[in-house]
Order: C-alpha cells, then structure tokens, then sequence
C-alpha cells in the first residue's frame, strides 16, 4: 500500500479518536444529573365558567334564535359545508352526504351513502330524525352530539351564524317543516299569570270570609264610624264578608 494512503489513514484514526476522547471528557466533566426535586411547577390556571365558581350561560332554544333567523344570510354560512355536501335536489354524495329535505329525515338514512358507525349507532335504526334540535346541537360541535362521527368539521359556534344555517336549511325541500315555536315557555307564563291571579281570591263554600277593606272609614260629622276588621271569623252557620263594629264618632 502507498505510503501516502497509510498516512492519510493513521491521520483519520487519530482524528476520530481524539474527537471521541473530547467527547467523553466533556460528558464527564459538564454531565448534569436531573435535579431531584422540581424547583417550580407551572401549572395551567383553568379559566372556565365553572371552574371560577360560575355557572355555563344557558342555551338558547332553536325556536328562539330561529324567529330571527335569516336564510339568506344561511346561504353563505354553506359555502362552508360546500365542499363536502351538495344541497340540490337529487345531487350526489360528496364526502359527507345530499342535504336535500334534511329537516326531519331520519338520521343515517340517506339513499348510496355509507354512514360511520357512531352515526348509524346514533340514529337508532333511523328511529331518531333530524329535527331542528338535534341539528341545532349537533352543527355546533359534531364530535360532542355524536361521538365517532367521520364529520371533520369543527362546528359553528356563534348562534346566529347557526340559526341562519339551519333556517336555510329548512329551505332545501319541497314542503319545508314548519318552523318550531316556543310554546312551553309561553304556558309556564300562562300558568304563573293564572296563580297570580288567583292569589286572595274569595274561598269556596264553608272557607274564610274575603277581606276587604283594612282600617275605618271616616264617618259623617255626628254619625258612626264602621270599621271593617280584617280576616274576622263569620259566625257559626253563616257566611260575612267582614265584622262591622259601630263606634260613637269622634266630636
């Protein structure tokens, strides 16, 4: 072998050992262990509602947001579901499917299109529908209303932006459903108007006498005074509607 090729070889040797004797003296001499106790630890501060003591704002109902809704502004709101769904009459599956006639149709039920197991696990054997509900809940965190969806999209938050795409929605039919109203609210108004009303008033046969007016009257110059006592007790056998106690007038 050249002489020449020795040497460059003894001169490599030399230099990879000298880098690996480096290297391992320096591990020795700066080598530091983990410390055996934290000196601090950061710990994330929780910022939720309920976490600070408060309670989570509660829901709006869909009958709610949905008297205000604007389809037209809707319209636009799809452009983010475009690229997945098609919302024509007879169009064909995309990524997700046809949205033609959602409103009220059964969950996982719709005609060539293959379904994740968590949706058709969801829909009940497609007893459960799409009422405007369940798309209320489910356009605004799709994971959360059904878990195992293949839906990617991370929902709409804002009420209004979700309103207005769910009463677009509704336009996607030849018969739209009608829109929902808030009709348990207004009887839990009715019923607590109807107690109200109610409250103080004359009791049935045989209960306590209706009260009427609290204090006395002031009489005429040289006439009596008729006080009305409140909550007085009528006679056994009869009814009153308050005792009357004649008193001199005053001079």
């Amino acid at each position: 072998m050249n002489s020449y090729v020795n040497m460059g070889v003894g001169a490599l040797l030399g230099t990879v050992f000298v880098l690996m004797s480096v290297s391992i003296a320096s591990e020795g001499i700066f080598h530091s262990g983990e410390p055996e106790k934290e000196g601090f630890a950061i710990v994330a501060e929780e910022t939720g509602g309920e976490a600070a003591g408060g309670e989570a704002p509660a829901a709006v109902p869909i009958a709610t947001l949905l008297a205000t809704a604007d389809a037209g502004a809707g319209e636009t709101v799809f452009k983010k579901c475009a690229s997945c769904h098609t919302p024509e009459k007879g169009g064909p599956n995309k990524v997700g499917p046809g949205l033609w006639d959602i409103v009220n149709r059964p969950i996982a039920s719709h005609e060539g299109f293959s379904y994740s197991a968590g949706m058709t696990t969801f829909s009940e054997g497609h007893k459960v529908v799409w009422d405007y509900d369940h798309l209320n809940f489910f356009l605004e965190a799709p994971k959360k209303h059904v878990p195992g969806t293949a839906m990617g999209f991370a929902g709409l938050k804002k009420n209004d932006e979700r309103a207005n795409l769910i009463a677009y929605l509704r336009t996607l039919s030849d018969n739209p459903v009608a829109l929902p109203t808030a009709s348990n609210e207004g009887a839990a108004a009715t019923t607590e108007g109807g107690a109200t009303a109610t409250e103080g008033a004359a009791p049935a046969d045989g209960g306590a006498a209706a009260t009427t007016t609290e204090g006395a009257t002031t009489p005429a110059e040289g006439g009596a005074a008729a006080t009305t006592t409140e909550g007085s007790t009528p006679a056994e056998g009869g009814t009153t509607h308050g005792t009357t106690t004649e008193q001199p007038a005053a001079q």
